[in-house]
């Protein structure tokens, strides 16, 4: 494994006084960031089922971007081979054969706020990016547009984005959720129909259901009718560890709102939060939750997986699913790979740049890209040849 990546050694000299290149130093004071999930250790040590000790990947690269600097998002671009990174201080557009940096995108280039928490590339090619207080961007080939609450948007806070067959698009946001119609000029908000509206997590299935996790329970629409489940319903596993309860939901509580996991140093519970979800390519719908590990719903009853079955923690940040199938699960205590029967975990020991996982992504090609605090690792299988890093 070769830290401080290959490809990647001068990618934030272009970000001038945002990064430092040399030391991968702090990059914008903490005190500016919103409050983040902390990494804990872990409680107890809990036997674990079906856990391999040979790792099916391996990290052939990682890159730093800063002891501060957060990577929230990951899409690829399939049309142009490429992949964004979304970033506390910016974006970065990287070719996924070369793994070199085609641009690099801050505030002067057109973003109305650094911090790109969601990323989502559409069927037409658009890029599409929720930010962090910034709305909404677009961008195509050099052009940039903007969504504000003024246009339509429910919230400035965008945390989630996915697309319908037809091209409609559905936003995320710490207000509801919004539907924006193909032709890009109609915002629908969604509030009460929610079972929060606080949206982290949105995807569609193969009948175009919308899913959507908040911080409340999961919300699905048909079409016509909205449908829920929280903890009462089977979703999250039950409180085993007993530990601490929290109840934070973020309704009205937008000033001292924040993800932090711990409570005098021990994580707490919170199974109806939900910090991502996706449709698998079954149909059955995987949910990340606040300590209640993660959820699969096969269409009439919920699965509980945690980590006594091999998941690596149960607060459960991110996940995606890879071309052969597998599962990959970020969590703050790693990141999980489960085959279906098998679990493996990856960890900094391993070669990531950290263990609290906001962002994973498959590409096309079998490769899993992962964005932590301060870096991004790529795990590909087979163990990586021996290259010398190239000098600054």
């Amino acid at each position: 494994m070769h830290s401080t990546a290959l490809k990647f050694s001068s990618i934030f000299c272009i970000l001038g006084g945002l990064l430092s290149c040399s030391s991968g130093s702090e990059a914008l004071d903490s005190a500016a960031l919103p409050k983040t999930p902390a990494e804990a250790t872990p409680l107890v040590s809990t036997p674990q089922k079906n856990v391999q000790q040979v790792k099916a990947f391996h990290v052939h690269e990682a890159f730093g971007v800063g002891k501060d600097v957060y990577v929230r998002s990951l899409a690829i671009d399939k049309a142009e081979q490429a992949i964004w990174i979304g970033t506390s201080v910016g974006l970065l557009y990287i070719d996924l054969l070369s793994r070199d940096v085609r641009d690099v995108f801050t505030r002067t280039a057109g973003l109305a706020n650094e911090y790109i928490f969601s990323a989502f590339v559409d069927k037409t090619g658009v890029s599409w990016f929720g930010t962090n207080g910034g709305g909404l961007t677009a961008y195509k080939k050099g052009e940039w547009d903007t969504f504000f609450p003024m246009h339509g948007l429910a919230d400035y806070w965008v945390y989630s984005i996915t697309e319908q067959s037809d091209g409609t698009l559905w936003i995320g946001t710490w207000a509801g959720v919004n539907r924006l119609d193909a032709a890009r000029e109609n915002f629908e908000t969604y509030v009460e129909e929610l079972v929060n509206e606080w949206v982290y997590g949105i995807d569609v299935d193969a009948q175009d259901r919308v899913w959507l996790g908040t911080e409340g329970g999961v919300s699905m629409y048909d079409g016509e009718t909205w449908h829920a489940w929280t903890n009462k319903e089977g979703m999250g596993a039950a409180n085993e560890a007993d530990l601490p309860t929290n109840i934070n939901t973020g309704l009205g509580t937008r000033s001292r709102h924040d993800l932090g996991i711990l409570t005098e140093g021990r994580e707490t519970y919170n199974p109806n939060y939900v910090f991502c979800l996706m449709v698998a390519d079954s149909g059955d719908v995987w949910v990340g939750t606040w300590g209640g590990g993660v959820s699969r719903y096969d269409g009439k009853k919920w699965h509980n997986y945690t980590v006594q079955d091999g998941l690596a923690s149960n607060v459960v940040f991110s996940m995606d699913q890879d071309a052969d199938g597998n599962y990959w699960f970020g969590t703050n205590q790693g990141l999980s790979y489960y085959d279906g029967e098998n679990w493996q975990t990856y960890q900094s020991k391993d070669g990531l740049m950290g263990n609290s996982i906001y962002a994973v992504q498959a590409t096309p090609s079998g490769e899993i890209w992962v964005g932590s605090r301060t870096g991004v690792a790529r795990l590909a299988r087979g163990k990586p040849a021996e290259t010398k890093q190239k000098k600054q």
